[in-house]
This record gives structure tokens, C-alpha cells and sequence, in this order.
């Protein structure tokens, strides 16, 4: 029986065992015959990787071909580490480091572990450091505080989120915060911990620990000193980066000296995977010139990852335009790469080349601009500023300009536009920037460079921000034009008289013209043509309402003027519209009582918000929600304009003002913003003389006045002429105001007038054609704040107030920062309402301002010659520039030169149109 049993179990096993064995083998059967070819195409994709080869970008040309961005051929150390033993690896390193010090070459430093008289700290925290102390933050601020505290100090609408406040500060501002808007964290502190992930360590070691914990993993001798492991470090960290692809070489050094690269090549034997190889990289042969039309180069940012790398298939390292034609552009000036594919083995390790193609350059970009010309505007526009700001003479080929003192002017644009075409001819923005700082990976020194002068100032001068595109404000008198042609269109008759009476009343307010503020004094009669010449602000009172102030009599329109009228010519003439420019630009709304209700009520909230501690408890202005819910109430109030009584009875019933405080926030609500809000004659008045919510960029006005010189014949604007191999750039059909030639034709002779007797008569006495402009000022309220609110406070305290002494604002402004560090993250954003506490709110806003500057007028001319056909138009704009008179000089250099290399070259010709 038990025989029996044991030989049937035996049997079984054998069973089993003879099943798994032929299931064994017919799956190695299909593994190795009938799957072989699957199996071995898999085998062979992890065993073969691919090296690109970056193409070189396409360059950027004048309408003539002379080079603006090209490529520079330069000389590279690599470092291939595969095959090669930790020990060769960091002697290779140290004799490499050695051989390019001695050269003078400089090579790589992202290793993020500083060493200085024995001192370790991680340049992270340098940076950041050095980036809180530039805005005036506290060093122990969290990154949602500093953005809230950019937020507040570049006046961003705050319903908005905080994707849209990022995307403000980059694209109106130029403002790059360090900050992961998604996570709220600084961007220094992920890196730092992403380094030490990459090395498998603690994330909270110290740089000294880290750096000890790197000598003992990667084995340094103990004969070399700290520093000089570092140097080793320098170039491992390049390794490291690369992971598990050691097929790849690590770029050591860029741009080296022949000594290097003979010594290199002649010592390759003793130094294993070090090799000379070549690249390009972008070049920019004329320097500043040109710097806001090209742009730069940067990093693929992580919100630009999915776009470029995922989609685009680039190399997370390369470098991308990132503003002006370089990014507009990048779809054609970025190249094919080559790609070579290598075998390797599992440790990545390089063994053999499989296959290689060439890479394949970049599409060349042809601008519309004149490099000549371009440097003469850009010359002739940085020596105004500078002959501003100090009173000097203005001397330029043409003539030269006694200029008047406006110390505060450090910005402006020129722009000029061939009026039959809409092509930019040149465009200049001051102050510039040397865009080769970009070409390779800017420093954090550089970058700060480029950054605004004064972070509080928002008109303070900022090497990134092209003034030409983004800066859009009040044009003055150079929009009467615009008025003019709306009157035309409704019927006035352009050889009407009307009498100057020097001013208009209307209630308890007057609008004078410029004679009468200044003197009391009258332009007498005025018609179309004068009344440009003269500027004559009464004149365009009436012809903007269609009506004789002086007599109350009407102007016999066809069609009723208003404020929607002359908009919808301001429109017609491409004013607050996009140009249609291949850059970035700033364009805002047209006037309308909507936008000035809104924008009142946007003003009024942010007052409440801002002096919230004034008015409100502290268990309101610490409860978030609670406060946004009374000052939402009290805008909701703004269209309807409750008398007196009536508000101070709802804000009795509907809010949390404090009792004491309710009249006052009564009186600020209803005369300052409620009154305000309501469209009136006066706003009309504003708007026909370029004042009130006209706000435009020196390109829009170019535009315009191209338009006009085109008899009313609008064209869409360009910068690209075209594209090599593709074709020239196709436009949109140009679009024609409905004016008569011969109506054009009297506007263009008042401002005909404006040159030959007017404000610009001096500028171009004896010139050799006839032009036609018109200038304009334009005022910007408030006052400049200082860089350090906090010195400007502490010394003129004594001034402002009698009584307090600095420790008790000092101690008055640490306590609301601590209280509310959202709302008052830096002792500037809290050094005001400590002091109005400390006094006891005796001391206003006002009066803490008193001893600030204000700002000087926008001095704005708007030009186009030859005045009886006109071909070029060139607008000038000078921030800060006093008066339009010192704008005057630049249009005049440009228009000369501009005559001057008329007809000498010829243009690139492009047979294709743009695909």
C-alpha cells in the first residue's frame, strides 16, 4: 500500500515536472524564434541612445542684409567620462582646471557650495538673500509675501489671481519674481534641495556637511585642500547632471584660448575623455543697437517645459528667445538638430556610433528696419535724455538744441514708420541693453543690471521694458489731430472762425487754454489750421462738442458730436488697438463713461484695501473675507452716487466702519470717487485735447500719424519683412477712414504750421524739406516715491510732524508688520500708516508726501516728412521730458538721416509670400 502511494506521488511530480519543462520550452521557442525580431528592436532601443547636435539659429538682418544677430564659431573643452574610474575622473578634473586657470579661460561654476575664508554657505541662499535685499524685503519673508508685496508695489488689480498677477508683472513690467507661483516657494530653495536629491543626501545638511559627505562619496584625496576639491566638484557637478548617460560629454569650458585648445590636443594621450570640439553661439555684432526689436536668449522655464520639450521635442537645456524677434520668431530662426545614435552598454557607457545626420541651420529673418537709421535714432534719442537731465545742448548732424532742465527724464522711445507701407523703419527705446549678456546663460549680476533703477517708481528707467511698445500713456495736444478729423466727419467747416475766449466754465470748474493759464491771455480767432498751430485748447472745446462756448451758439453739424465719435475715429486711426507688430505690446482700452466707472470704482477699492487700518476694527482688517465683504458693499454704490446722508446710513447699517470713522469714509467715497465716476463736459473736454483716459503707445502714435500722412490710408504695422526661403511677410489689407483727401489735407496744414510758426519752428529752422508735426504734454499724477520710504520718512519726520519721535513709528511699524505681514511685507509698505497711527491720525497722506517730487510732463513730437507727401512718420516720447520742445531734436535727426541714405541700398527681395 505504501509501495503503491510513493510510486503514484513519484509519478506525479514527473508529470508536473515534464509539463513545466515543455511550457519552459515553448516559451523560449516563442521568445527566440517566433518574437526575435520584436525582442531584439527593444533590445536595441535601451541599448542605443541618441546625441543631438545643435543647429545654429537663423540670423536677423536689415532690410538691406547687414547682420543684427549672427553666430559666433567658438572653441569648447568636453569631458566624456565613460570607461573611466573615479580616480581618473578627478584627476583628469584637477589637471584640467589647472591647465584653463593658467590660460586665464574661464569654465564652469553651477557647483552651489561656496567656500570663502573658510566659510560654507550654498549660493542659493546667497542669491536669494541678495534678491529680498534689492526689493527692500525682509530676509525672513515667505515667497507669498514677497509676491503680495510685488503685487501691491506694481499696483496689480488685486481680483486677480495670482497666475494673471505673475503673467502683469512679466509682460507690462519686465518683473521675473524667483518664485514658483504654483507652490508659493522660492525658486532658490527647490533648487537647493534638488541638488542635494541628486546626490542622494539629507536635505537638510548644511554646506559644510554636504561638502565633507561629497569628499568622502567621491573619494577626493586628503592631499588637496577644501578650495581645491571644489575645482574638482566644478567640473563633477557638469557630470553629475547628466544621470546615467555617461555617453554624453559635459561642456567643461566655452570660447577658450588657442593655448588651451593646442595643449588639449597634444596631451590627449594623458588626458582621457578630454576633448576640443566646436559650437556656436548667438552673436550680436552692434552690441546695444536695436536690443528691445531683437530681444534675448534664455532657459526653458518650467512653465514653458510642456511647449518646447514635450511638444517641440527641444533639449531642456537650450537656450530660447524670450522676448522681441528672437521669441516672436523662434519657429523659424531655431534649426534642425543633428542626431547621432550611439550603442551603449548598461552602465551607459559609449560603445560604438550607429547612424549620424547634419544639422540643418535656421531660417534667416529680414527686418523692415535701417540699421543706419537705427543708430541714429537710438544715438540721437540717448543724447536728449542725457541733455535733459543735465539743461546741456543738444548736438546732432542736423542742428543743434539748447535743451531745458528736467533732471527726472531717463526713458524714452522713438519710433519711425514708412507712411505708405506701416514698416517700422527704426524703433528706439532708452535706456538699452547689450544682448550678448544673454547669448550664453545670463549671471545674476547681469540680470540685475537690466532690472528697473527703483523698484517704487514705476516710471523709473528699466533697460528691459521697451518704452516704444508697453509704455501707453496721455499723448497731450498731438491727439487734436484725432478731434480735428472727428469734427470733419460730423460736418464742421474747416474755414470756421471761432473766437478764443480763453477759457470755459462750466459749475465751479474751468478749462483754460494754454495762453490763459499762463497768462491770462487769448489765441484770438481761430480756425482749423491755426487752431493746430496754436494748439489752441478752447478751439478743440468746442469743435469736440459742436458748440461756441464764447456764444453758446451751435457749430451746424451734420451729425451729433461726442466722446463715442471721436474714440471711434481714434480707433479708425489704430489708436488703443493693436498694431499688429510681430512683438509684444501694451494696449489700453478707448475712453468711455464704462471704463471711467469701473476704473473709479477699481480706485476706490483699492483706497479702502490699502487704508483699511484707518477705518475698519482689527478684528475686520485681520479677517480677510469679512473686509473684501464691506468694501465690496460700499463700491457696489459707485453708479447709483446715494446722497450724503443716505451713505452714512448704510454704512452705518451694512458695514463694520468704526463709528467715529464713518463721516470721513462717507466724505472720501462720495467726493472723491462717487461724484468723480459720472461721465461729464469736463471728461470730453479732457479726452478732445489727449488728457483724461487717452493712454497710447509711441508706436500706436506712429501709426497714427502715418495714417494721417496717408490720407486717412491705415496699414497694418510690421517689423519682419520676411523670411528667407519662405517669402516676404503678408499683410491684412489696409484700412481707409471715411475722410475727404482734402480734409486730411487741412489738418496736415495746421500741423504744417505747427513747424513753420509754431513750437517746432525752432527745431527745424533752414531744414531742407518742409515737415508737419504736432507736440503735445501730458501730465502723471502723484509723486515719485524714493527707493528707502523709510529714510525719506525718518528725515523729514520733524517736518511732517511735531510730537513724534522715530522710536515710536519704529516700533509702530514693526507691530503692523507683525499684525499683518500680507499687507505690509517691508518696512517701506509700512513705514506711512505707522506714522499716521503713531500720530494719532493726525498726520494724513498728504502731508508724509509733501516733501517728495512730482512728476514732470510726458514730452511728446509727432512728425511726417516731406510735408506735401509725406513718406516717413516719427513720433518721439520722453518720459519725464518737461516739454515737448526737448523732444524736437530727435524727430529732426531722424527725418535727416532718413533723406540722407534715401535710395543708397537696395532691399533683400522676396519673390514668395509668407506661409
Amino acid at each position: 500500500m505504501n509501495k503503491r502511494l510513493l510510486n503514484s506521488r513519484f509519478y506525479q511530480i514527473l508529470t508536473l515536472v515534464i509539463v513545466l519543462v515543455l511550457i519552459l520550452c515553448i516559451r523560449l521557442f516563442v521568445l527566440t524564434v517566433i518574437q526575435h525580431d520584436s525582442w531584439n528592436a527593444s533590445a536595441d532601443s535601451q541599448n542605443t541612445k541618441e546625441i543631438t547636435t545643435e543647429a545654429p539659429r537663423g540670423k536677423i538682418l536689415d532690410r538691406y542684409g547687414r547682420e543684427i544677430a549672427t553666430n559666433r564659431q567658438i572653441f569648447t573643452v568636453t569631458f566624456n567620462v565613460s570607461g573611466l574610474s573615479t580616480e581618473e575622473i578627478n584627476t583628469t578634473s584637477y589637471n584640467l582646471v589647472n591647465i584653463l586657470e593658467a590660460n586665464g579661460d574661464e569654465y564652469v561654476d553651477n557647483f552651489p557650495i561656496v567656500i570663502e575664508a573658510g566659510e560654507y554657505r550654498y549660493s542659493y541662499d546667497d542669491e536669494k538673500a541678495q534678491w529680498l535685499a534689492k526689493q527692500s524685503f525682509s530676509q525672513d519673508m515667505t515667497a507669498e509675501q514677497a509676491f503680495n508685496a510685488l503685487r501691491n508695489q506694481y499696483e496689480i488689480d488685486p481680483h486677480v489671481d495670482r497666475y494673471e498677477a505673475a503673467e502683469e508683472l512679466q509682460t507690462t513690467y519686465g518683473v521675473y519674481p524667483p518664485i514658483n507661483i504654483r507652490s508659493m516657494t522660492y525658486t532658490y530653495d527647490s533648487e537647493k534641495e534638488e541638488f542635494l536629491e541628486k546626490y542622494e543626501l539629507d536635505t537638510d545638511l548644511s554646506a559644510q556637511e554636504a561638502f565633507a559627505q561629497l569628499r568622502d562619496k567621491y573619494k577626493i584625496s586628503d592631499d588637496l585642500s577644501d578650495d581645491e576639491a571644489r575645482k574638482i566638484f566644478r567640473i563633477r557637478d557638469e557630470i553629475k547632471t547628466l544621470g546615467y548617460n555617461k555617453y554624453l560629454s559635459s561642456t567643461i569650458a566655452k570660447d577658450v584660448s588657442n593655448d588651451t585648445v593646442v595643449y588639449v590636443e597634444e596631451m590627449s594621450s594623458e588626458m582621457k575623455g578630454v576633448e576640443i570640439g566646436s559650437e556656436t553661439v548667438r552673436y550680436y555684432p552692434n552690441g546695444n543697437t536695436l536690443s528691445h526689436v531683437i530681444g534675448y536668449m534664455g532657459s526653458i522655464s518650467d512653465y514653458q517645459y510642456e511647449e518646447y520639450v514635450t511638444e517641440k521635442g527641444y533639449n531642456a537645456k537650450d537656450l530660447i528667445g524670450k522676448d522681441g524677434i528672437e521669441a516672436s520668431m523662434e519657429s523659424y530662426l531655431k534649426g534642425v538638430d543633428g542626431v547621432k545614435s550611439v550603442r551603449v552598454n548598461s552602465s551607459g557607457d559609449y560603445i560604438s556610433t550607429i547612424s549620424e545626420t547634419d544639422p540643418v541651420a535656421g531660417k534667416n529673418v529680414y527686418l523692415t528696419v535701417d540699421l543706419e537709421l537705427q543708430k541714429t535714432a537710438e544715438s540721437a534719442l540717448a543724447q536728449a535724455i542725457q541733455a535733459v537731465q543735465t539743461g546741456s545742448t543738444f548736438r546732432g548732424e542736423y542742428g543743434s538744441t539748447r535743451m531745458s532742465k528736467f533732471a527726472n527724464c531717463g526713458s524714452g522711445a522713438a519710433v519711425a514708420i514708412d507712411v505708405e507701407t506701416g514698416d517700422v523703419l527704426a524703433m528706439a527705446s532708452y535706456p538699452d541693453y547689450d544682448p550678448n549678456i544673454f547669448a550664453e546663460g545670463i549671471t545674476t549680476e547681469d540680470w540685475a543690471s537690466v532690472q528697473s533703477t527703483n523698484p517704487r517708481d514705476l516710471l523709473a528707467p528699466t533697460p528691459l521694458y521697451n518704452v516704444a511698445t508697453k509704455a501707453s500713456v496721455q499723448p497731450g495736444s498731438t491727439f487734436k489731430p484725432v478731434t480735428a478729423v472727428a469734427a470733419l466727419q460730423c460736418g464742421l467747416d474747416p474755414s470756421k472762425s471761432i473766437r478764443d475766449t480763453g477759457h470755459v466754465t462750466v459749475g465751479d470748474r474751468t478749462w483754460g487754454c494754454s495762453a490763459w493759464n499762463s497768462y491770462r491771455g487769448t489765441h484770438g480767432w481761430q480756425d482749423m489750421a491755426t487752431g493746430i498751430q496754436n494748439s489752441c485748447n478752447y478751439y478743440f472745446y468746442c469743435i469736440a462738442t459742436g458748440k461756441d462756448w464764447g456764444t453758446g451758439a451751435s457749430l451746424g453739424y451734420d451729425e451729433e458730436i461726442s466722446i463715442e465719435k471721436i474714440m471711434e475715429v481714434a480707433q479708425e486711426f489704430g489708436l488703443g488697438q493693436e498694431t499688429g507688430i510681430e512683438l509684444d505690446e501694451t494696449t489700453t482700452p478707448l475712453a468711455s463713461a464704462e471704463r471711467k466707472m469701473e476704473g473709479t470704482k477699481d480706485s476706490l477699492w483699492s483706497y479702502l484695501y490699502s487704508t483699511a487700518v484707518n477705518y475698519w476694527p482689527t478684528s475686520v482688517t485681520e479677517d480677510e473675507e469679512a473686509l473684501r465683504k464691506d468694501i465690496d458693499t460700499i463700491v457696489s454704490w459707485t453708479e447709483e452716487n446715494p446722497s450724503r446722508g443716505e451713505i452714512i446710513n448704510r454704512i452705518k447699517e451694512q458695514t463694520s466702519v468704526e463709528e467715529d470713522k464713518v463721516e470721513t469714509v462717507t466724505d472720501i467715497c462720495k467726493y472723491s470717487y462717487f461724484n468723480q465716476a459720472q461721465w461729464t463736459v469736463g471728461d470730453e473736454f479732457n479726452i478732445s485735447i489727449g488728457q483724461g483716459d487717452n493712454a497710447y503707445t509711441p508706436l500706436q502714435m506712429a501709426n497714427y500719424v502715418a495714417t494721417l500722412g496717408n490720407y486717412g490710408v491705415r496699414n497694418q504695422v510690421s517689423i519682419v519683412k520676411g523670411i528667407e526661403g519662405i517669402g516676404e511677410t503678408e499683410k491684412d489689407a489696409p484700412y481707409t477712414i471715411d475722410v475727404e483727401k482734402e480734409d486730411m489735407e487741412k489738418v496736415i496744414e495746421g500741423m504744417r504750421r505747427v513747424v513753420k510758426n509754431g513750437t517746432l519752428s525752432g527745431i527745424f529752422a533752414g531744414f531742407p524739406v518742409e515737415v508737419a508735426g504736432k507736440t503735445g504734454t501730458a501730465e502723471k499724477d502723484g509723486y515719485i516715491n524714493p527707493t528707502d520710504e523709510v529714510a525719506y520718512v525718518k528725515s523729514h519726520l520733524s517736518s511732517i510732524v511735531s510730537g513724534v519721535s522715530w522710536s515710536d513709528v519704529e516700533a509702530a511699524m514693526k507691530q503692523l508688520m507683525k499684525d499683518d505681514p500680507e499687507r505690509y511685507p517691508t518696512e517701506n509698505d509700512a513705514v506711512d500708516d505707522a506714522l499716521i497711527e503713531a500720530s494719532g491720525n493726525k498726520v494724513t497722506q498728504s502731508q508724509i508726501d509733501k516733501y517728495k517730487e512730482t512728476y514732470d510732463e510726458f514730452a511728446w513730437v509727432v512728425t511726417m516728412a516731406p510735408a506735401d507727401d509725406p513718406k516717413i512718420a516719427v513720433v518721439v516720447m520722453l518720459v519725464q521730458g518737461g516739454i515737448s520742445y526737448n523732444a524736437g531734436p530727435v524727430a529732426r535727426e531722424i527725418i535727416g538721416k532718413y533723406l540722407d541714405l534715401e535710395g543708397q541700398y537696395e532691399e533683400a527681395d522676396f519673390t514668395t509670400k509668407m506661409q
